[in-house]
C-alpha cells in the first residue's frame, strides 16, 4: 500500500502509522487497568506492532521508522499513564526486542506468513511465545521485578500478538488483493452478521454473572471459523477479547464474579482466551485444508476419467441376482462388437480361448465365494476372429447379510503391451547371447567363461563337488598366421574350438579366453577323469584338423589343474597355466597335470 511513495515519504508514513496506533492502543490498555480489579489480560500494542512489521516492505528504512515510532509512542503512553521514567525506558526496550525477535523467528520459517496453513499457524504461535519469553525476561531484569511481573508480562504480550496480529494481517491482505471488495454482497452480509452476532453473544454472556455462560462466545467464534475461515476465527477472537477484557476489567461478568484475587481472575481470563484461540485458529486452518483437498480430489477424479478415456479402458458389471451383464461402449469395442449388441454372461466367458476360459471361471468363482478383489489376464476371440490379450480387474459387490450380489470389473486390451514385452524379452535374450558369445568360434567368451568358473568354484568350495580346469592353446599358431594369413588362422581357431567342444561331455564347458587360448571347465571330474577328457580333446584336435581339407595341421598343448581348495579362480587358473607351460617346454602337443 506504500509502493507508490518515495522512500522518505514511505518512512514518514510507517512512523506515523506505528506511533499513532501504538499510542492509542497502549493508552487504552493502560486505562483499562485502572478498573475495579486493576485487570489487564492482553497487551494489544504488541500484536499491532508485529502486524505492521509483517506487512511493511522488507528493507531497512520502513522498519527503522516503525521501531522509532513504536519507541516514541511507548514512552509517551507509559509516561502519560504514570509509569516512572526508568521503567518506561525498560518497558519500551523490551517491547521493541519482542517485535524484532518475533519477526526474525517468523522470517526464518517463511517469507510470507499464511494463516491458511496449519504448520504456519503453529510456527507463528511458537515465534510469539519465544518473543514473549525473551521480552518478559528483559523487562523483568531491567525493572528489577519478580516472578509475578514476569508471568504477567509474558501472558499479556503473548495474547496481544496471538489475538491482534492475525486479523490485521489478513484484513490488510484481503484489501490489497481486492478479495474483500470482490466478495459477493451476500457473503459480506453473512460475515457482518456472524461477527456482529459473536459480539452480541459475548456482551450477553459477560454483562451478567448469574448464569455461567462463558461457553456462548466459544460457539460464536467456532461458527465464525466454520463459515468464514481463518479471518472469521481471528476477527471473532479479537471481538471476544476486546469485550471480555473491558467488561471483566470493569467488574462485570462471570469471571469478575469469581471469589479470588485479581491476579487469579486475570490468569483465568487469559486461560479462557488461550483455550478459545487454540481451538478456533487451528480449526479454521484445517477447514481451509479440507476445502483445498476437496478441490484437489474433484480435479483428480476429472483427470482420472480423462485418463480412462485416453487409455481405452472399458468396464462391465454382472448382476448375480438377475444373471445379466452390462458392458460399457469401450468394452464392446474391445470385443469387436458394436456398442449395444445383446450379450449375456456366458457369452463374455466363452470368448476366452479354452485354457484361459477355464482359469477365468475359477477366478470368478473364488472371488464370489470369498468376496475378495480379483485380477486376471487372458486371450479372447474377437467377433472378427482376431485373438487379443485382455486384462481385467474387479471387485465383488456385497448385499445385506454379506451375500454377493454383483461383480464389477474393468477390461483393457493389452495386446500391444504383451507383444512389446515379448519383443523386449527376445531382444534381451539376443543381447545377452551376443554379450556372452565369442563371435569367431560361437563359444562362450572370456567374461562368460570366467563367470561360469566362478560359480563352479563356489560349488566345489561349498559342497565339495569335484572340479578341474584345462587350459590349452594352439601350438606354433604364429607360424600358421605367418605362413597362411590371418584369415586361415581364424579358420584354424574356429575348427579347433569345434573339435574340442565335440570331445567334451555334456556337463563340461569350453570357452575361448583370448587369441588362440581356450579353457575347459570340467565339473564332477576327479584328477583321473579330467586327464582322460583333456587327452581326448588333444587327440580330437590333432586328428580333426589334420583331416580337414584345406586347413594346415594344428595341435594343442594342455595344462590341467584339479581344484585343491583354492580361494579364487586366479589361483586355479595359474596352476593350470603353469602345467600348460610345462607341456610346451617338453615339446608341445601333449598334456601335463598341475602339481
Amino acid at each position: 500500500m506504500t509502493r507508490s511513495l518515495s522512500p522518505r515519504v514511505e518512512a514518514v508514513f510507517w512512523f506515523l502509522l506505528t506511533a499513532t496506533g501504538y499510542f492509542l492502543l497502549a493508552s487504552l490498555s493502560l486505562h483499562a487497568t485502572k478498573g475495579a480489579d486493576n485487570i489487564a489480560a492482553v497487551w494489544p500494542p504488541s500484536g499491532y506492532f508485529l502486524a505492521l512489521l509483517l506487512l511493511m516492505p522488507a528493507h531497512a528504512r520502513p522498519r527503522v521508522s516503525a521501531f522509532a515510532g513504536m519507541a516514541l509512542a511507548s514512552l509517551a503512553a507509559n509516561l502519560w499513564g504514570g509509569v516512572p521514567p526508568l521503567s518506561c525506558l525498560a518497558y519500551t526496550l523490551a517491547n521493541g526486542c519482542e517485535g524484532a525477535i518475533a519477526l526474525w523467528l517468523i522470517r526464518r520459517q517463511t517469507n510470507e506468513l499464511s494463516f491458511m496453513v496449519p504448520r504456519a499457524v503453529a510456527g507463528f504461535c511458537v515465534a510469539a511465545l519465544g518473543a514473549s519469553v525473551a521480552s518478559a525476561a528483559l523487562a523483568g531484569t531491567l525493572a528489577g521485578a519478580g516472578a509475578d511481573f514476569y508471568l504477567s508480562w509474558l501472558t499479556t504480550v503473548l495474547l496481544g500478538m496471538l489475538i491482534v496480529t492475525p486479523p490485521i494481517v489478513m484484513l490488510v491482505r484481503m484489501v490489497g488483493t481486492k478479495a474483500l471488495g470482490n466478495a459477493p454482497p451476500a457473503m459480506r452480509a453473512e460475515a457482518t452478521a456472524i461477527l456482529t452476532a459473536a459480539g452480541l453473544v459475548t456482551i450477553a454472556a459477560f454483562t451478567q454473572a448469574e448464569f455461567p455462560a462463558t461457553f456462548l462466545p466459544c460457539i460464536a467464534v467456532v461458527a465464525a471459523a466454520y463459515r468464514l475461515g481463518p479471518f472469521g476465527a481471528a476477527a471473532g477472537m479479537l471481538i471476544v477479547t476486546i469485550i471480555t477484557s473491558l467488561l471483566t476489567g470493569q467488574g462485570h461478568g462471570p469471571i469478575a464474579a469469581i471469589e479470588a484475587a485479581p491476579k487469579v481472575k486475570v490468569l483465568f481470563l487469559q486461560f479462557y482466551l488461550l483455550s478459545l484461540l487454540f481451538t478456533t485458529l487451528p480449526l479454521a486452518a484445517l477447514l481451509i485444508v479440507r476445502q483445498r483437498l476437496a478441490k484437489r480430489l474433484e480435479q483428480s477424479n476429472r483427470w482420472l476419467l480423462q485418463a480412462e478415456a485416453a487409455a481405452l479402458v472399458g468396464h462391465w458389471r454382472v448382476d448375480l441376482v438377475g444373471w445379466t451383464i452390462h458392458w460399457s461402449d469401450q468394452a464392446y469395442r474391445i470385443h469387436g462388437l458394436v456398442p449395444g449388441t445383446p450379450v449375456d454372461v456366458n457369452y463374455s466367458v466363452k470368448q476366452y480361448v479354452a485354457e484361459d476360459g477355464a482359469a477365468v471361471r475359477k477366478i470368478l468363482e473364488v472371488a464370489v465365494r470369498t468376496g475378495e478383489p480379483f485380477a486376471f489376464q487372458g486371450r479372447i476371440h474377437r467377433a472378427d476372429g482376431e485373438i487379443r490379450h485382455v486384462k481385467s480387474h474387479g471387485s465383488i459387490e456385497m448385499g445385506r447379510g454379506g451375500r454377493a450380489i454383483a461383480i464389477f470389473g474393468t477390461v483393457q486390451d493389452v495386446t500391444e503391451t504383451v507383444e512389446n514385452a515379448r519383443i523386449l524379452e527376445a531382444a534381451r535374450s539376443a543381447a545377452e547371447r551376443v554379450a556372452n558369445t565369442d563371435m569367431l568360434t560361437g563359444l562362450p567368451n572370456r567374461r562368460h567363461t570366467l563367470a561360469y568358473l566362478e560359480k563352479a568354484l563356489a560349488g566345489a568350495r561349498d559342497h565339495g563337488a569335484p572340479l578341474a580346469v584345462a587350459i590349452f592353446d594352439i601350438d606354433h599358431f604364429k607360424r600358421i598366421n605367418d605362413a597362411h594369413g590371418h584369415a586361415m588362422g581364424d579358420r584354424v581357431i574356429h575348427r579347433v574350438g569345434q573339435r574340442a567342444k565335440a570331445a567334451l561331455r555334456e556337463e563340461d564347458m569350453l570357452g575361448r579366453i583370448g587369441g588362440e587360448e581356450f579353457v575347459c571347465i570340467l565339473q564332477r571330474s576327479s584328477a583321473q577323469a579330467a586327464e582322460i577328457v583333456a587327452e581326448r580333446v588333444r587327440k580330437a584336435v590333432e586328428t580333426g584338423t589334420a583331416a580337414e581339407e584345406g586347413l594346415p595341421p594344428a595341435t594343442v598343448s594342455i595344462g590341467v589343474a584339479v581344484f585343491d581348495g583354492e580361494i579364487d579362480i586366479e589361483e586355479l587358473l595359474h596352476r593350470a597355466d603353469q602345467a600348460l607351460y610345462a607341456a610346451k617346454r617338453e615339446g608341445r602337443n601333449r598334456l601335463r597335470m598341475a602339481a
